[in-house]
């Protein structure tokens, strides 16, 4: 069923295992939406979403996780890079798990990633009309600064999109979504504070004030973002898909079993709550 509204995919690195979970459950129950939107490695289990490959989401999160070609400081230091970019968007899809790129092509909805200009420091959403030529975007969307190199796009220069809007619920509603549906990846409690890191990036990207601005302002886009979106639930516009305590995984978590608990933990929040969001999304 294609619903008129859009669908926002957080990012958070491997805690995108409980986003896995939540892409199945909707995929079982044949939930599509005319928009997408994807931020940092929410961009990326988008992709999955829109070629309506069941399991594969989980499979990318723990299949190669200790695989040092997936991340490594080996990369890192090798090509500027912690991601092999080559190994995620050609070795695996087209070798060790084939992403299927012909349903995603015919897939209806628009799919949007979020990056950030590191020049003007302004967030930008680059619209993915091909997810096999256009992969460098996504990649883009999950760039971040210090352990990814800057990626250019028609000689603009990005990095991760969290930076300047890790949940765009107002480009949703801009966009003409009466309804948005979110897949967040911490609990409702959750609060993002003061990047601990701010100055070593700061050293990293002197260069680039406007940017380092945006990173030291960026918990307050966040936790703006969460208002926002408490006021759009309430108002019957937005639906939440979020865990139901405080996860353990972390960004850049190796520990496969734990991302398994986290997966499942999202595909049983997904089964439990698809009646709700059905209602929500089919209620005039």
């Amino acid at each position: 069923m294609l619903y008129k509204a859009g669908i926002i995919f957080e990012g958070g690195g491997m805690r995108g295992a409980y986003t896995a979970g939540i892409i199945d459950a909707l995929l079982e129950h044949d939930i599509n939406f005319e928009y997408c939107y994807g931020v940092s490695s929410g961009a990326t289990h988008a992709t999955t979403y829109l070629s309506r490959q069941k399991g594969r989401a989980i499979r990318l999160v723990t299949d190669y996780v200790r695989d040092k070609r997936y991340f490594s400081i080996r990369n890192l230091i090798k090509t500027g890079n912690m991601f092999d970019v080559d190994f995620l968007f050609n070795i695996i899809p087209r070798q060790l798990d084939p992403y299927d790129y012909e349903t995603a092509k015919k897939n209806p909805a628009k799919f949007y990633v979020g990056v950030i200009n590191v020049d003007t420091a302004e967030g930008e959403y680059l619209h993915v009309k091909n997810i096999e030529e256009d992969y460098m975007m996504v990649c883009a969307s999950m760039s971040l600064p210090l352990i990814a190199k800057k990626v250019t796009i028609n000689e603009n220069r990005y990095l991760d999109g969290g930076i300047s809007d890790s949940l765009p619920i107002q480009r949703s509603i801009d966009d003409g979504n009466k309804k948005t549906v979110l897949v967040l990846t911490q609990d409702a409690a959750y609060r993002k504070g003061i990047n601990k890191i701010l100055p070593l990036i700061a050293l990293g990207y002197w260069k680039y004030p406007g940017f380092i601005k945006k990173i030291a302002t960026r918990h307050i886009r966040y936790n703006a973002a969460l208002e926002q979106i408490a006021e759009e639930e309430k108002a019957g516009r937005a639906f939440v898909f979020r865990p139901k305590k405080p996860v353990t995984v972390g960004r850049l978590e190796m520990n496969k079993e734990k991302m398994l608990a986290l997966y499942r933990d999202g595909y049983e929040d997904g089964m439990e709550l698809m009646p709700k969001l059905k209602a929500f999304l089919e209620e005039e």
